[in-house]
């Protein structure tokens, strides 16, 4: 992709502060767009629009919970007004005062949450914080921002899902039914956009290298009386490839979706994970 590929275009993320979400808006950037960078944490997401801004990129930090509507449309105004200052600017214009708002053009729905149980243990309210941040919280800001891609003709989704979204597995009942939400979800809305230039598709890493891994592996570990490294070596045992996924990996993904000679692809569950779901 060009240098300027998505010069004019703006991009939220979601969970940007850290992983996947990171590497995701840092590639986004790089690539031209201007990036709106989300997360519970405003620390970290500040943190990493300084890098991003401090590279000659427009980055903008704001701090959403993305299973509360009114913080996603908080989040959708704030992303309105960068977009319309990102396609100002891109267009050689001065900015208005009043700052006007403009559309958004690419979401990637990261933020994610992860729990692991036998079923028969998962408490109600692990099972209904899975759905919220995973499932509500990828349907909440879809709906919030995918209006404005459809009136202007052009957009792109793409939603970080798993491969536990498309197969099962002992002990993350919660987690693996939150993502195949995700997966329906991204199908249904691929087909209500698909005659409007806007496409929707899924990423779907296997274990990557992400503080969330590393918590899940001490949560394997503190069960099992295994050290982390065990418990990595375990996990790694059944793949392949015999690492875990990097995220500039999954970046790499995200952003191949976002160039316009990827708008065949619709609808579509990408797998990244070395081969293990095939294995």
């Amino acid at each position: 992709m060009s240098r300027l590929e998505l010069a004019g275009r703006t991009a939220v993320v979601t969970g940007a502060g850290r992983g996947i979400g990171r590497a995701v808006a840092r590639s986004l950037a790089e690539a031209g767009a201007a990036v709106v960078l989300a997360a519970r944490t405003g620390r970290e997401i500040e943190a990493v629009a300084a890098e991003i801004s401090g590279e000659g990129h427009q980055a903008l930090a704001v701090r959403c919970d993305v299973t509360d509507p009114a913080s996603v449309e908080r989040l959708a105004e704030e992303a309105s007004r960068l977009a319309e200052d990102a396609s100002r600017l891109a267009d050689g214009e001065s900015l208005p005062a009043d700052g006007a708002g403009g559309t958004v053009d690419i979401l990637v729905n990261n933020a994610g949450a992860a729990h692991s149980a036998p079923v028969h243990k998962t408490e109600l309210e692990d099972w209904n914080r899975m759905l919220a941040v995973n499932a509500t919280g990828t349907f909440l800001c879809t709906r919030a921002l995918l209006p404005g891609m459809m009136e202007r003709g052009w957009g792109r989704i793409v939603n970080v899902a798993s491969v536990a979204g498309l197969t099962g597995a002992r002990y993350i009942a919660a987690y693996a039914a939150s993502k195949h939400a995700v997966i329906g979800l991204t199908r249904c809305t691929a087909a209500e956009t698909a005659a409007r230039r806007v496409t929707v598709n899924a990423v779907c890493p296997g274990y990557v290298d992400t503080p969330m891994t590393t918590e899940s592996l001490r949560r394997i570990a503190e069960k099992t009386g295994r050290s982390a490294e065990e418990a990595l070596q375990a996990i790694l045992a059944g793949t392949p490839q015999k690492r875990l996924i990097q995220p500039a990996e999954v970046a790499h993904a995200v952003l191949s979706l976002c160039h316009e000679e990827a708008r065949g692809i619709n609808g579509g569950s990408i797998v990244i994970d070395g081969g293990e779901l095939l294995a």
